[in-house]
Order: C-alpha cells, then sequence, then structure tokens
C-alpha cells in the first residue's frame, strides 16, 4: 500500500468544503486509469493537486508523460471533475 500520497488544496476550500472532495474523485479517477494502463510508478510522480478557481493544477516531482497528463484531463472534464479541460502541469 502507497501511503505518501499527494498535497490536496484547493483555492477558497475553506468557504467551499466540497473543492476538496472533488480533488480527491479526481485523484482517484486519475490513479484507477494510471494502474489499469499498467504504470506502477504514476502516483509516485504527483506531489501535489489544486483547484485555482476551476483550473486544475498538478504539480510533479518528475516530469508527466503525455499520457500521464492525460489522466488527470480525462479525470477533471469527467462528471467527478469540473467537466472542462482547464489542466495546468508543472514540475
Amino acid at each position: 500500500m502507497f501511503l505518501d500520497h499527494p498535497t490536496i488544496t484547493a483555492t477558497n476550500s475553506f468557504t467551499e468544503p466540497d473543492r476538496i472532495e472533488r480533488l480527491t474523485r479526481v485523484y482517484g479517477y486519475a490513479a484507477a486509469m494510471a494502474d489499469q494502463a499498467g504504470n506502477a510508478h504514476f502516483i509516485e510522480k504527483v506531489a501535489q493537486i489544486h483547484d485555482h478557481k476551476g483550473t486544475l493544477i498538478v504539480f510533479w516531482y518528475d516530469a508527466p508523460t503525455e499520457d500521464e497528463k492525460h489522466y488527470f484531463v480525462q479525470a477533471w472534464a469527467s462528471k467527478v471533475g469540473d467537466g472542462s479541460t482547464n489542466v495546468e502541469h508543472e514540475i
């Protein structure tokens, strides 16, 4: 069991706690996609995910592959996410 999951933060999370719940679902969705693809090192690369006014910002320890970036884009665009493709990646 991997215990060092990324930090999850959101702008206005104190007044809108549902933002953190949404990010938790998005992270789980992306991690499941990585598992399905056989990407065993995906969760070790993600440092933090942050919701800034409807834009998902993913901070990485190591440079992500295009597939790894796409996991978050698809998760954020889904019904468990924001429904948009506003995703940025920072290393």
